[in-house]
């Protein structure tokens, strides 16, 4: 797939699967990984800006296979966006479609 539009979509899906409950970083990088190829790593600057925009908040749970997982949680604020974003993809999708398919 490629680059750019990976990096233009991955928010929106980080944001949409945390609509559908609490994760943690590495759940969220394998559920994502199975429909497009990315770094381990990728997702934590996106989730740290999330986190500093006040879209999710963030707590700790104890695992008893090693340490204390970081989980995600939208904000309303952060449902509202993923709102507003998945609008926006949707109608920019359409746009795309309406071109290429003239």
């Amino acid at each position: 797939m490629n680059t750019q539009f990976k990096k233009g979509a991955l928010e929106l899906c980080v944001l949409s699967q945390l609509v559908k409950g609490d994760k943690y970083g590495y759940e969220l990088t394998e559920r994502i990984s199975h429909e497009m190829s990315i770094a381990s790593g990728t997702l934590y600057p996106i989730l740290r800006k999330l986190k500093e925009d006040d879209y999710v908040t963030t707590y700790l749970v104890e695992s008893e296979s090693g340490p204390a997982r970081k989980y995600y949680q939208l904000t309303d604020k952060g449902k509202l966006y993923q709102q507003t974003v998945k609008n926006e993809w949707d109608s920019f999708i359409e746009g795309i479609r309406r071109l290429i398919e003239e």
